[in-house]
């Protein structure tokens, strides 16, 4: 519009000059080495307003033809863009639904029109890695970490596969560093975590529960299990090293909450009766009986070992004795007298214990009593009785 105006102006002002210099056009004389060219002014203002306009002209329709080239460009551009979105979204499905070697092809086909080119190698990588070929699998991880802002996407994904593969030395090596970067990334954490699990690394699990909490990742009792197995996996580590010695210095130095954890002591007393450390197991056991009288632990009563039994007997009785109805003491007791093959006042013990709750273990000590008394027919009922619990509990 501008040029239109600029160019009317100089029409304007050349018939207003041509009518005002009509009969007195003057005279141009012109050199330019052997060249002379003669005119006259008014002639070199026809010449001039006609240049003008031919250059304005002309680069109107330059701009004519490069809006159309740079349109033509961009149309077939977003064309390209169009079909390897539709092939990438083609891809995705095809891959969900299995078909892995077709989902890698369709989602590399285009990839570089692509406006997402990370996404379409991370998809690939998934493909090949679902076809068990790791060769093509890492290549497209090492092309799609060549995109802007590609770590965590990528890093992630490899992380993913290495657990699959149960490659959980990798994983962790892989975590470990993008946790730092990354702390509050709720996928991080939670493949980090299970890479502490299977490897075993219970201190940082341990360290690692409350800002699972926090990031909800897991729910508060998911966390008191994964503190639980922690401990007991930390007590496993430190019998292997240091033996009985080192599990009860251990022990010693534990918070008092952690103490009142039945569980933990319930692995605490296994752990030590399997180092021998009977002593130790049943001066613990008494301890938290006497504080908060938790049945679970009078089962291990009867696997402690002594040159005389006595002391065990004393203990059980004197519970009995304030708790006839306490089934955990009823049934220790029973497995006791079964050692000294006093079998039947180990059945009457049996008999009081089922009577209170229902337990396998000692329908399977009562089977064995009856038949060293020679009650096969007895011995015969009880076994068809646990046969009825165990399909009432499977189905």
């Amino acid at each position: 519009m501008l040029r239109l105006i600029v160019l009317f102006i100089f029409i304007g002002l050349g018939l207003y000059v041509g009518t005002q210099s009509a009969g007195q056009q003057g005279y141009v004389f012109i050199a330019i080495a052997n060249t002379a060219i003669e005119m006259s002014v008014t002639t070199l203002l026809v010449v001039f307003i006609m240049l003008i306009t031919g250059i304005l002209l002309l680069s109107k329709l330059i701009k004519k033809v490069w809006r159309f080239s740079s349109e033509s460009c961009e149309f077939f551009g977003r064309r390209k863009v169009r079909q390897a979105r539709a092939l990438t979204n083609e891809g995705i499905i095809q891959f969900l639904e299995g078909n892995f070697k077709l989902a890698e092809k369709n989602v590399t086909r285009h990839v570089n029109h692509h406006d997402m080119p990370l996404l379409c190698y991370l998809v690939a990588s998934e493909a090949a890695e679902s076809r068990g070929n790791h060769q093509d699998r890492d290549h497209y991880l090492e092309l799609a970490s060549q995109q802007e802002n590609s770590r965590l996407a990528v890093e992630i994904t490899r992380s993913k596969q290495y657990i699959r593969a149960q490659d959980y030395d990798l994983a962790y090596q892989t975590l470990e560093p993008l946790f730092k970067t990354f702390p509050r990334n709720v996928i991080v954490l939670a493949l980090l975590k299970q890479s502490y699990v299977q490897l075993k690394m219970w201190q940082p699990l341990l360290d690692l529960a409350p800002k699972l909490v926090k990031e909800k990742v897991i729910t508060q009792q998911e966390k008191m299990d994964i503190e639980q197995m922690a401990r007991c996996g930390l007590l496993d580590d430190i019998a292997r090293r240091n033996g009985k010695e080192g599990l009860i210095n251990f022990w010693d130095s534990q918070s008092r909450g952690t103490k009142k954890n039945i569980k933990l002591i319930e692995h605490l007393c296994s752990l030590l009766i399997f180092h021998k450390a009977d002593t130790e197991a049943f001066k613990l056991i008494k301890e938290n009986i006497n504080k908060s009288s938790p049945s679970t632990l009078f089962r291990f009563i009867p696997d402690l070992k002594f040159s005389d039994n006595q002391c065990l007997f004393d203990f059980l009785e004197s519970h009995l004795k304030k708790d006839p109805n306490n089934a955990g003491a009823n049934s220790a007791l029973a497995r006791l007298l079964m050692k000294e093959k006093n079998w039947v006042n180990a059945q009457q013990y049996l008999e009081k214990a089922l009577t209170i709750r229902t337990d396998l273990n000692d329908y399977g000590y009562l089977t064995e009593v009856l038949e060293q008394q020679n009650l096969t027919q007895a011995a015969h009922e009880v076994s068809k009785k646990i046969l009825t619990i165990v399909n009432k509990n499977v189905a």
